[in-house]
């Protein structure tokens, strides 16, 4: 059997593009910019993309922080779960 090669090693500090995704609100966007604000304080605000789906029934926020390590990201993820208003981090 073929042995599959590890995924590559994210060498940190490092730009880092993190995809969020919930239920379109008036406060989508500004709960997960707090989060966001918690746990990479002075993330570049300019280069938030956001998107809205065509029933505009989903927004998707694509925010590039600079990721410090794989336990900031974790938490990061973990408490955008924990908002109830984002259902996938990618």
């Amino acid at each position: 059997m073929e042995q599959q090669p590890e995924p590559p090693k994210i060498e940190f500090p490092c730009d880092y593009p993190i995809k969020v995704m919930g239920r379109s609100s008036d406060t989508f966007e500004s709960t997960v910019l707090q989060v966001f604000e918690c746990h990479a304080p002075g993330f570049d605000s300019q280069t938030i993309e956001a998107r809205v789906s065509n029933k505009g029934t989903f927004t998707s926020l694509t925010i590039t922080i600079t990721a410090t390590g794989p336990e900031q990201l974790e938490d990061l993820h973990q408490d955008l779960l924990a908002t109830g208003q984002v259902t996938m981090v990618l």
